[in-house]
């Protein structure tokens, strides 16, 4: 299992799931339409340490955490 995580305003609790990578991941979340719209938006960390690719294999306990973008200065 690995823990998902939502931070900011996508106003969603952890989850666990089954996933061998992020692809996974990813068509899982995308079945929740609230979620959809942020997918394409976030930036992704698995285990704290932000990712550029769905191609990253995942392994028992790894968290992977979905980053919208935020405005600032």
């Amino acid at each position: 299992m690995v823990r998902i995580e939502f931070l900011g305003p996508i106003g969603k609790g952890p989850m666990q799931m089954e996933a061998k990578n992020l692809k996974e991941v990813a068509k899982e979340l995308q079945k929740d339409k609230e979620l959809r719209k942020w997918l394409g938006e976030c930036a992704v960390a698995v285990n704290d340490q932000l990712v550029q690719s769905l191609d990253i294999e995942l392994k028992e306990g790894d968290k992977v955490t979905l980053l919208p973008p935020v405005c600032g200065g």
